[in-house]
């Protein structure tokens, strides 16, 4: 045995001083580009229309203020302060501000103390899919000022401005002669977490949704539950989180978490999308008495449960007030079911279930039962709550189960290049479609990474793929997806960001902005940027450095 013992060990030690090795090896013949160099001044994502010269004003941080010329409102006012703290910081010593004294500059210089912000229509609701995100901004010697339909198109000209003014070698603030006409290509850009497979606190969410903010995404999807953990708190079935979360004390998100993202996310311009995932990946919500089917061996129960049970209308009954407090507590006009990887084993080995089947004509195809169970559901839906709209994943349409065309379909499969079949598919059947599978950002995470790879998702395009015109108009976005198997509130924010802003460039800026050689060093300097605005962005492009990285404490 102790011979047994010896052996092991010195193959233990072989075997490990071969992979230092060869990770060695792997390093020293490992060629890095030399590291970019960054923008000054350069906006991310790239504006629809964006024109500047080399004509600098000095920006007044210690007079500096925005000036509402038109409508305003609470969300207006906000991100007036807002952004006021993001451009100049904390910091009123004008010895960290530009004064007179500080530069060389003569007295007919142009100085910017303030922007004039028109916006038409200016109220405190929260932001829908039709919200209008356009805004010209425009800076020269007569005119500085921003102009906007909506306060959302406000919102987005403002991150414009607040990433366009930079500080010169002598630390004083300054801004090009700028006009830019700007709208987003897509009205859906999302960012998707999943809070079940790791719980994520509340703190690490806004600081998620302000890194949204600071790349013009404008919908938080929030996967809130899954197989392992039920961390929503019902108002209607407490059970659920009590029996279903991690734990009920401190792994869950309450009532007041809940209106604290909403309105956070609100004063963004960001809507929250909730997913409930069902029929399968429900294991958490075992609480509810039956809504889960149990597993069988032969006649015997094993103890198990699977997907919900579609067969008994207690579980419609109980999905009926489920829904009534889901859509009560939030307010967007997207529910997403999820129907996904649904689990049929359960199904299948149920006698009650088979009975179902034979008493239905579905005989063994239990696609059939799922699609009983969508139908069932998305019926209940268009009547209680005739003015939502559902989404799925894209295995409901893999497995031939028809829903109604006012269902969106999300598209998660195959990275390259099948998603692009999808796509062509599911917009040939007439449904609206969303695409994150080629914007996984937790696919390469599980191991360090060596490869530049934000170039792949600058490249991946909703519109790429053989289909017609009015195919394409059905493609309303996309979404950067993080699932949290190796993820939690520790590393969820490095992991995604900046690697997420490729995605966010591509969903808003035109189709034809598409130059990763000039692209790179505006994300370099994108990073740093929300180095500086707190965000802990890991490095993207290799070997290189951000000043921010000491002085932002």
């Amino acid at each position: 045995m102790q011979a047994m013992k010896a052996i092991r060990s010195v193959t233990l030690v072989v075997v490990l001083s071969l992979v230092l090795a060869e990770c060695r090896h792997r390093r020293r013949r490992n060629e890095y580009p030399d590291p970019p160099p960054k923008t000054k001044g350069v906006p991310w994502p790239m504006p629809a229309q964006y024109s500047t010269s080399p004509l600098v004003f000095h920006v007044d941080g210690l007079n500096f203020e925005f000036v509402a010329t038109g409508k305003t409102c609470i969300t207006l006012e906000e991100a007036f302060r807002r952004y006021y703290k993001i451009i100049f910081g904390n910091d009123n010593n004008s010895g960290t501000r530009w004064n007179r004294h500080d530069d060389d500059g003569d007295d007919d210089e142009v100085v910017v103390k303030n922007i004039s912000v028109n916006v038409h229509e200016c109220e405190d609701v929260y932001p829908t899919p039709s919200s209008d995100e356009s805004y010209e901004l425009k800076l020269s010697s007569t005119t500085q000022s921003l102009t906007s339909s909506s306060v959302w198109g406000a919102l987005r000209g403002l991150e414009t401005f607040s990433q366009i003014v930079y500080r010169n070698d002598v630390g004083a603030y300054i801004v090009n002669e700028t006009t830019i006409s700007d709208s987003p290509r897509f009205g859906y850009r999302g960012i998707f977490i999943d809070t079940s497979l790791h719980y994520i606190p509340v703190f690490i969410l806004l600081q998620n949704l302000d890194a949204m903010a600071y790349n013009k995404m404008n919908v938080f999807h929030w996967h809130i539950t899954d197989d392992t953990s039920f961390p929503y708190v019902s108002k209607t079935f407490p059970s659920l989180s009590q029996q279903g979360a991690y734990s009920p004390y401190n792994h869950v998100y309450t009532q007041d978490d809940i209106r604290t993202v909403l309105e956070y996310a609100r004063l963004r311009g960001i809507r929250v999308m909730m997913e409930f995932d069902m029929p399968g990946h429900s294991l958490a919500w075992r609480a509810i008495p039956d809504l889960l089917a149990r597993c069988y061996d032969g006649s015997t129960p094993t103890g198990q449960l699977g997907p919900m049970d579609p067969t008994l209308e207690t579980t419609y009954t109980f999905l009926r007030e489920f829904f009534k407090e889901w859509t009560e507590t939030f307010p967007d006009s997207y529910l997403h079911l999820g129907g996904d990887e649904v689990d049929m084993r359960c199904w299948e080995n149920n006698p009650r279930i088979r009975e179902f089947m034979e008493k239905m004509g579905y005989h063994d195809d239990y696609t059939r039962l799922q699609q009983y169970f969508f139908n069932t559901v998305l019926e209940e839906l268009s009547i209680l709550f005739p003015s939502r709209k559902t989404l799925v994943w894209q295995d409901t349409i893999d497995v031939n189960v028809k829903v109604p065309n006012t269902t969106i379909v999300e598209i998660w499969k195959d990275m390259d290049p099948g998603y692009r079949e999808e796509l062509a598919k599911t917009t040939s059947l007439g449904y609206t479609t969303l695409l994150s599978a080629c914007w996984y950002l937790n696919y390469i995470t599980v191991n360090i990474s060596t490869t530049i790879h934000w170039p792949d998702y600058y490249l991946c395009d909703p519109h790429d793929f053989d289909g017609t015109e009015a195919q394409k108009k059905l493609v309303i976005g996309g979404e950067a997806c993080m699932w949290t198997e190796f993820v939690d509130g520790t590393n969820v924010i490095p992991r995604l960001w900046p690697r997420a802003a490729a995605a966010a460039e591509r969903l808003w800026s035109p189709q034809s902005i598409r130059d990763i050689e000039e692209a790179a060093p505006r994300i370099e300097e994108h990073r740093c940027r929300m180095l500086r605005r707190g965000i802990q962005a890991e490095p993207i492009n290799g070997p290189g450095f951000c000043e921010e990285e000491v002085t932002n404490h």
